[in-house]
């Protein structure tokens, strides 16, 4: 019994031990009162990334050992060496005095994914030498990044990647000290410097990612010889050059990103065994290696958006493990590749906009786990079979030929089909199994073949899902039976432009913010669009639409764009435009509108486009347009506006104005100098390398069936009617470089102004058929751009300046109809006008006039009072003569002095002498 006693006392003496042993030490109350001090600095933001507050549980008196806080860890000693609080719902500053840096034994902190007020990283960093891992990303940050992080020599992973508007002036600096470094993360933090090339000497490193952090210059291909890396992400670096080394792959590489670099050159043949590889969208060339085949273990591979050429090689069957593959805008060539059925992993496939040829073969549609399949912009036909595709949920087959199985049981359609892109089809109809999808978000039909009317068992399975609706360039005629509402509560985006339409204005859904149903034959009023409260975009021109504008239309506090033009709406433009309007766009032209241009206007400080022309309205120059900075083009031609546009008082500032078309209304007085000298983008010259067109971009919510904004961005081109070298021309879009001027057909007077001369990009300018007099500036020939020059139907005096010989991309000149005289310049461009552009003008003599030019001229007046002083004698009188040499048309000038002291009268008669002789010159050479 006793022995058994002492065996028992001995198990559980045993027991407390152990239990002693593994007991965990309590936190040391300074660090305790460092952390709820940190705590209290915080505020709790539960909308930040779906967080999790995890320092409300914080206590010192429940729980108050921090070594069992969530989020802490603590070593055996019970020191705080460790502090996760990503996603932790915190909001407020860390300042340099933050307890946070009392926390000296701390070896990795996690800050991630929290919102730090765009504040900026403080000094105190440094003074956690211990630090091992150091994760700031997603915490809103900006600023500097502090130069103490740099003191870090133990770290081992450090991420500070997409802060918010974080810099680093020196990143070679930087990180010279992470010798021990295995993942670094800079992506989205500005650099702006080259590559840091002291990373090729980090061994140790296995992950790096400098996503769009400006880098430049050229890449050090020594990085891709680091004896451990794993990981490369250098994408978004557009100044980046580089390319990947044929040999020496020294690297157990897995994944390589350069997408969107300026990295070119060929694939090489040997590219090691890579599990992510991204090459989108930037130089590289060549055909397409059949080692990439090789990659046994690849699964994901996106090349697209290169300069490839030739065929898709067969060795790509090899690549069974792909889920992702994108070879698209690669130019590939030749049929679709009936190989890929050994791809049955494959989820996201995509071949868009190559030259692809032939029939789609049928076994592309036994791929069952595709869940993305991209075909568009390629020659292909054949017909498409879903059923078997349950998991698809999206088909882009727009610019092909194809058809569908005509199969309309509920059971072969795709059930989590949700985008479906139909574009340029050659469909004659709408698919039947359209009527079956649950889940369809958006339909894209444009550009088709489609006719009758709108049926509305389309939308019977998506009645409550559809957001996206594209039936543009058809001929749909209507709605079945008549049903102009639609009834899709959740319709976002709705197109049914350029089609043969002949209804009332159908009715969008409360939601709708993208409305276009131009180009139509619609009729009626458009009261019922008042309906739409969240518009963004709304387009009804080109119509037939009749009655006034709504009133609403000036209290959608959404509304950018407005485009009622070319329809026979009446009445006046609504009044109300209250402030805050963000209204970028208002197009009216070509309507029966009349009264003024409302004042409330200047409440629309983002408005960059304004066309009120061809209406009748009875206004004033409208003065508070200057206040409206951002505007690009105003036209009010062929209205009734009248009056001067300048007075003494008058402040203009149009700096960002591209067009100013008043033509064609009742303006009067001078030509307004204070108005030119304001168009301050006329007075620069801005070389481009690509044409860009005038447009605005707009950011469209893309759908309303997720918890999260995605939004897509839409263009949307600045079209108008434009005079051009004399012909009125419909421009759909109009290029961003084109500077104009229109004030032709008013009752402008007086002298052109010199300062015109000033506005060096100007392309077009027309000051015709106003009542213009004085002479043509010579300062015009500094519009070195200018395309073309109206100044026809005034009473302009005169010689034509020589000086605009210069003007070398002058193609349309026309000052007929004035009372010019003198010879007309010669050369360069003045040589391919024809006698149209000089008609009318009883003066002027030269080519292309059959009017040939005197030898002194019809209208140089004689030297002042040569007559009266031809008979007296003075000391300062020359005796000379002139000496004509030569014969036929050419007839060079000399003079002969007799006294070297020439006085005014002599000195204005060798001048009046130089003039002869430059027209003798002239002639002689025409």
């Amino acid at each position: 019994m006793a022995s058994l006693l002492y065996a028992l006392l001995t198990w559980i003496v045993l027991l407390m031990m152990i239990h002693a042993s593994l007991a965990k030490p309590l936190c040391h109350p300074d660090e305790s009162s460092a952390l709820m001090e940190f705590k209290s600095s915080f505020q709790i933001n539960r909308t930040y990334f779906h967080c999790v507050p995890k320092v409300e549980s914080w206590s010192l008196h429940r729980l108050g050992d921090c070594c069992s806080w969530d989020g802490v860890q603590c070593d055996t000693n019970g020191h705080v060496t460790g502090l996760d609080l990503s996603n932790s719902c915190l909001f407020g500053t860390i300042t340099a005095n933050s307890s946070l840096f009392h926390l000296l034994r701390l070896e990795s902190l996690n800050l991630a994914f929290n919102d730090f007020n765009n504040s900026s990283i403080p000094y105190g960093f440094g003074n956690l030498s211990r630090l091992q891992n150091l994760n700031l990303s997603y915490s809103k940050t900006s600023g500097n990044v502090p130069s103490d992080i740099s003191l870090l020599s133990r770290l081992i992973s450090l991420d500070l990647s997409r802060g918010w508007n974080l810099v680093i002036p020196n990143v070679n600096n930087f990180v010279q000290n992470f010798t021990m470094l295995r993942e670094l993360d800079l992506s989205y933090i500005s650099i702006s410097s080259p590559f840091p090339h002291v990373l090729a000497n980090f061994s140790s490193l296995k992950s790096v990612k400098l996503v769009n952090s400006r880098l430049h210059g050229e890449f050090p291909v020594s990085i891709f010889q680091l004896p451990n890396l794993e990981v490369l992400d250098i994408s978004v670096n557009y100044n980046l050059s580089g390319s990947i080394p044929e040999q020496q792959w020294g690297s157990p590489l897995k994944s390589l990103s350069l997408w969107r670099t300026n990295f070119s050159g060929e694939i090489p043949i040997s590219i090691g065994n890579l599990v992510f590889l991204s090459l989108s969208e930037c130089h590289f060339s060549g055909s397409l290696p059949s080692s990439l085949g090789n990659l046994s273990q690849l699964a994901h591979m996106d090349i697209s958006n290169n300069k490839f050429h030739g065929h898709i090689p067969a060795s790509f069957a090899n690549l069974t493990e792909l889920s992702f593959l994108d070879l698209g805008d690669i130019q590939l060539s030749g049929p679709f590749p009936s190989s890929f059925e050994n791809l049955t992993r494959l989820v996201w496939l995509r071949l868009s906009y190559n030259n692809l040829q032939g029939e789609i073969p049928n076994s592309l549609w036994e791929l069952k786990n595709l869940e993305f399949l991209g075909l568009s912009g390629n020659n292909l036909s054949g017909t498409v079979d879903l059923h078997k595709l349950n998991n698809l949920e999206v088909l882009q087959l727009d610019f092909n030929n194809i058809s569908f199985v005509n199969k309309t049981e509920i059971s072969t359609t795709p059930p989590n089909l949700s985008h479906l892109y139909l574009d340029s089809c050659n469909l004659h109809e709408f698919p039947k199994f359209l009527g079956y999808l649950r889940k369809l978000d958006s339909v894209s039909l444009s550009h088709n073949n489609i006719g009758g009317s709108i049926p509305m068992w389309m939308w019977n399975g998506s009645r409550e899902t559809l957001s996206h609706i594209d039936l543009s360039h058809n001929t749909l005629t209507g709605f079945e039976n008549g049903h102009n509402d639609l009834p899709l509560p959740k319709l976002l985006h709705l197109d049914i432009s350029s089609n043969i339409l002949k209804t009332e204005l159908p009715s969008p859904p409360p939601l709708t913010n993208y409305y276009n149903i131009s180009n139509n034959i619609l009729f009626g009023g458009i009261q019922s669009i008042c309906g739409a409260r969240s518009l963004i975009v709304l387009d009804l021109s080109n119509n037939s639409l009749n009655g006034t504008i709504p009133s609403c239309l000036g209290n959608i506090d959404s509304l950018s764009i407005l485009n009622l033009g070319k329809n026979k709406l009446e009445g006046t433009i609504p009044l109300a435009y209250p402030k805050g309007c963000v209204l970028k766009m208002i197009d009216l032209t070509e309507n029966r509108l009349q009264g003024l241009v409302p004042r409330s206007l200047v409440n629309c400080s983002m408005l960059e486009y304004l066309n009120l022309g061809y209406n009748q309205i009875l206004d004033g120059f409208p003065l508070w347009l200057s206040k409206l900075t951002e505007l690009k083009a105003i036209i009010l031609k062929s209205n009734k506006f009248h009056g001067p546009i300048e007075t003494y008082r008058s402040h203009f500032n149009f700096s960002n104005l591209h067009i100013m078309d008043l033509s064609s209304n009742s303006f009067n007085g001078e030509l307004p100098s204070k108005l030119f000298q304001s168009f301050h983008a006329m007075k620069v010259v801005v070389h481009q390398d690509k044409l860009e067109y005038m447009n605005t971009h707009e950011e469209l919510p893309l759908s309303s069936n997720t918890s999260f904004l995605v939004v897509w961005e839409k263009v949307l081109d600045f079209g108008m009617k434009l005079m051009s070298k004399g012909i009125e021309r419909e421009y759909s879009k109009v290029p961003y470089a084109l500077k104009e001027i229109d004030l032709s057909n008013n009752k402008f007077k007086g002298c052109i102004p010199d300062i015109i001369g000033d506005l060096k990009s100007l392309v077009w300018l027309n000051l015709s058929n106003n009542i213009l007099t004085g002479s043509i500036p010579p300062s015009l020939a500094n519009l070195t751009l200018l395309e073309s020059l109206d100044l026809s139907q005034n009473n302009l005096s005169g010689e034509i300046p020589q000086q605009l010989v210069q003007l070398n991309f002058l193609s349309s000149f026309d000052v007929s109809h004035n009372q010019l005289s003198g010879a007309i310049p010669q050369g360069s461009q003045f040589n391919t006008f024809k006698i149209d552009s000089f008609a009318m003008n009883e003066g002027l003599c030269g080519s292309p006039l059959p009017k040939n030019c005197t030898i002194v001229g019809d209208n140089l007046p004689l030297p002042p009072s040569l007559e009266e002083e031809n008979d007296k004698e003075s000391p300062f009188n020359l005796d000379w003569k002139v000496v004509l040499i030569g014969t036929g048309l050419g007839f060079p000038i000399g003079f002969v002095l007799g006294n070297s002291i020439i006085d005014e009268k002599n000195m204005w008669f060798l001048h009046y002498s130089k003039i002869i002789a430059g027209r003798w010159n002239r002639l002689g050479r025409h």
